[in-house]
C-alpha cells in the first residue's frame, strides 16, 4: 500500500550540473543492480524476473515481436534481459524439439550511447540500435518498423517511466498505444515502506560491492571509499524514485487522460519480490494490443 501521494521530485543523478564521470558510474552500479543475485536474500535477478514477465506477455507469438528499450541509457539491464530470454526460448524449443525463433531487441534513447551500445551489440545477434536520437512521446513509427524488420514492436522501459512527468508521460502513453503493439514498464521500487526498507540497504550494499565489481576502476573505488558519492547518490535518488513511482491505477488513469483509443487493448500488471529479506519488488505494468480491451490491471 502506497505511503503517500506520487511527488516528482528531482534525481541528482537527472541534473545537468552532475558530472557525466559520476553519472556514468551511478549507471554502472545500477546495472549491476539488475543483474546481481545476491545469495540467501535474492531467489532471483531483477532482470531474469523481467525475462520471465515478458516470456509469459508475448505467450506463443514471441517469434512475432521485436522489444524496443526506449530509454536505454548506456544499455542499462536489457542486453542482459535479451540474453536471459533467449536462452529460456532455446531451451524450451529443445525440450520440445521445434523450431528457435530468437526475439530482437533494439536499444534507443533521446541521447544515444553509442560507444557503450557497439560494444554491447558485439557480444549478441539478438541486439541492435538505432543511432539517431529518438523521442519516446514522438517517437519515428516507420523508422522503428523497418529496423524490427516487420516484427510487431513492444517498448520497454525499464526503471524510466518514473522519470516523466504527468504531461510528458501522458504524451508517451498516446505515443504508445497510437503506433505500438504492446508496452512493458518496469520498476524496482513503489511508495511502500517494504521499498524504502529496501533502497536504505543500497548504501552499506554498494560499499560493499565495488572490491568484487570494479576493482579495475580507481575511480570507482575513490568515490566509494574516499569520497562516497556513488552510494550516496544511488540511495538518494532511489528514495526519490520510489516517491516517484506510479500504481497501475495512476498510470492507467493517464492513458484515459490521453483520450487514446484503448479498446484493442489488454492491460495487466504485478509484482515480483527481488529481495525477500526486505520485501522489495519489481513491479510492473504492460499492455498488449489485440486483446479486447480486457483490464487485469
Amino acid at each position: 500500500m502506497s505511503i503517500c501521494p506520487r511527488i516528482h521530485f528531482y534525481e541528482i543523478n537527472d541534473q545537468a550540473w552532475f558530472p557525466s564521470y559520476l553519472r556514468s558510474k551511478v549507471q554502472a552500479s545500477l546495472t549491476l543492480a539488475w543483474r546481481l543475485k545476491l545469495p540467501l536474500i535474492q531467489h532471483a535477478s531483477p532482470a531474469s524476473l523481467v525475462s520471465s514477465v515478458l516470456r509469459h506477455l508475448l505467450n506463443t507469438s514471441k517469434s512475432q515481436y521485436t522489444i524496443v528499450d526506449f530509454c536505454a541509457g548506456a544499455g542499462g539491464p536489457t542486453p542482459t534481459i535479451e540474453k536471459l530470454l533467449n536462452e529460456q526460448l532455446a531451451s524450451e524449443t529443445k525440450a520440445k524439439d521445434g523450431d528457435y525463433n530468437a526475439v530482437d531487441f533494439i536499444l534507443t534513447d533521446l541521447h544515444p550511447h553509442l560507444d557503450a551500445w557497439q560494444e554491447a551489440v558485439k557480444k549478441s545477434d539478438n541486439l541492435k540500435y538505432i543511432s539517431k536520437s529518438i523521442d519516446a512521446a514522438n517517437a519515428p513509427s516507420e523508422l522503428i518498423k523497418k529496423k524490427a524488420q516487420g516484427r510487431k514492436v513492444i517498448r520497454l522501459f525499464n526503471l524510466a517511466f518514473h522519470h516523466f512527468d504527468d504531461e510528458l508521460a501522458t504524451q508517451i502513453l498516446k505515443n504508445t498505444i497510437e503506433t505500438a503493439d504492446g508496452f512493458g514498464i518496469f520498476e524496482l521500487q513503489n511508495r511502500t515502506l517494504p521499498s524504502l526498507l529496501t533502497i536504505t540497504t543500497l548504501f552499506p550494499l554498494f560499499l560493499l560491492l565495488p572490491p568484487f565489481y570494479f576493482y579495475n576502476s580507481p575511480g570507482h573505488l575513490f568515490f566509494t571509499y574516499i569520497i562516497p558519492i556513488i552510494p550516496l547518490v544511488i540511495t538518494l535518488d532511489g528514495y526519490v524514485s520510489a516517491l516517484r513511482t506510479r500504481t497501475p491505477e495512476e498510470i492507467l488513469a493517464l492513458v484515459e487522460k490521453s483520450g487514446v483509443d484503448v479498446k484493442d487493448w489488454r492491460f495487466s500488471s504485478g509484482k515480483e519480490t527481488h529481495t525477500w529479506a526486505t520485501g522489495g519488488t519489481m513491479n510492473w505494468m504492460a499492455g498488449m494490443r489485440g486483446e479486447r480491451g480486457e483490464r487485469d490491471a
